[in-house]
């Protein structure tokens, strides 16, 4: 399991927005060193006609799940993304996490920051669904003690399919 291996949080906003549920984990790793990368897959209710999709992605730096994921050329959001205020805001563990907008193209919205010394990524579709950050999530690390949680889950998230570590 992703979550007994993961040398990075594993994310999960808690409580779940309203007919949201988690349709699959990821991560990126080996054997010898875990899972550098960890991911869930939520799926739910847009904001405009039908279903959105999130992946939250934490990782290490250097890693690149996240903008591989975002269809961005290199490892990380690129220089200069968190220039100005940040575009959204979650809280990890209680503590504030700013987030920015990354431009990843127009079919999916694309949020990065720094989380307990690792990134975080926000990957959302269809693009307009990136206007449920503005809810300020409350994260949890699945990782930590007591969160052996009663997560309701749903049909397997298709942007995980054929994707190793799913």
């Amino acid at each position: 399991m992703v979550r007994a291996r993961a040398r990075v949080p594993i994310w999960l906003p808690w409580p779940l927005p309203m007919g949201w549920l988690v349709t699959g984990f990821l991560h990126a790793g080996d054997e010898h060193t875990g899972a550098r990368a960890a991911g869930v897959a939520l799926s739910g209710p847009g904001l405009t006609a039908g279903p959105a999709d999130l992946l939250l992605i934490a990782e290490e730096v250097g890693v690149g799940l996240g903008a591989r994921l975002a269809g961005l050329r290199g490892p990380d959001p690129g220089p200069g993304f968190d220039t100005g205020p940040a575009h959204a805001k979650v809280h990890a563990e209680g503590r504030p996490v700013p987030l920015w907008s990354v431009d990843a193209g127009p079919e999916l919205a694309v949020y990065a920051g720094e989380a307990r010394g690792r990134w975080l990524w926000a990957l959302l579709w269809p693009a307009e669904a990136g206007a449920l950050m503005a809810d300020q999530f409350q994260f949890i690390d699945l990782r930590e003690p007591g969160m052996d949680l009663d997560l309701p889950f749903g049909a397997p998230c298709p942007r995980l399919d054929g994707l190793p570590g799913t």
